[in-house]
């Protein structure tokens, strides 16, 4: 079993490092990690006719292999399956991100991204998040915040969900989205099967532009935050946030039984 462990938030995050060596029991582990920050990028690849992708050696602690990429986590992953760091990965694992991906984040979630670009290979991805406790509080830095990541409790719930994939392979190449609450394992409550929320439990309410002194015509981008709300049913937002983990199969895209009469017709019309 070759396990290929990646993430959105570059190389030097010790969530991956966490992740990574919590998978050595299952198997042989290699690191393909962005080089930089690629957080929000999604399934995006980069244009690859305007840069040149560069790949470099690296060390991670514990772990034989590792590489970095000059572009985002699902240009990581589609390299790794077209052979470019040796024989092809059996199962792909994303994370630790901080931060819940949870609701509609998870369409520009990076974490989630190298997952779906695994599937669209053939094979399963297993995308790991975790809760930032005091998220969105003004005053308080991210480097701060990072420092109360209980990186180990999401790192053992990823191994055991791995370790479930392995002893029982599914059908078809899935895409796993597990959420885990930032506590030690004896503050965590359990686990539930989860659906998407329509939304995270904190959106953006508000996007102004602000001009910037001196520079006519450049503005800056002032974001606001909404207040908490609540979701409710089971849904992987408010289940996180209540102190569970949340495990979420994510459904492939297809084709929709929406109803398409009406434009089919103005298209037969058009085209005939």
């Amino acid at each position: 079993m070759k396990i290929l462990v990646t993430n959105d938030d570059g190389i030097d995050s010790v969530g991956l490092h966490v992740l990574a060596r919590a998978m050595r029991p299952h198997g042989d582990v290699v690191i393909v990690a962005p080089d930089r920050e690629f957080s929000g990028s999604g399934a995006s690849i980069g244009s690859l006719l305007e840069m040149t992708p560069e790949v470099h050696t690296s060390s991670v602690e514990g772990i034989e292999t590792t590489w970095t990429v000059s572009g985002p986590p699902a240009l990581c992953v589609m390299f790794a399956t077209l052979g470019a760091f040796g024989e092809r990965p059996d199962l792909v694992v994303s994370g630790i991100n901080p931060g819940n991906n949870v609701g509609r984040s998870i369409y520009h979630s990076g974490t989630v991204g190298a997952c779906t670009t695994a599937r669209s290979s053939g094979l399963t991805g297993l995308a790991v998040s975790q809760s930032v406790t005091g998220w969105g509080i003004e005053g308080q830095g991210w480097d701060e915040m990072l420092e109360h990541q209980k990186w180990d409790s999401a790192a053992e719930i990823a191994s055991v969900v791995v370790a479930g994939l392995i002893a029982d392979p599914p059908e078809e190449p899935l895409v796993i989205n597990l959420n885990v609450p930032n506590s030690d394992m004896d503050g965590i409550l359990g686990w539930r099967r989860t659906s998407v929320a329509s939304s995270p439990p904190r959106s953006m309410s508000k996007v102004s532009l602000e001009p910037k002194k001196g520079h006519d015509g450049s503005y800056r981008v002032r974001m606001e935050w909404g207040e908490p709300t609540e979701v409710p049913g089971n849904h992987d937002s408010n289940t996180v946030m209540a102190g569970f983990v949340s495990i979420t199969s994510l459904s492939r895209m297809a084709e929709s039984d929406d109803d398409l009469s009406a434009a089919e017709s103005r298209l037969e019309t058009l085209l005939s």
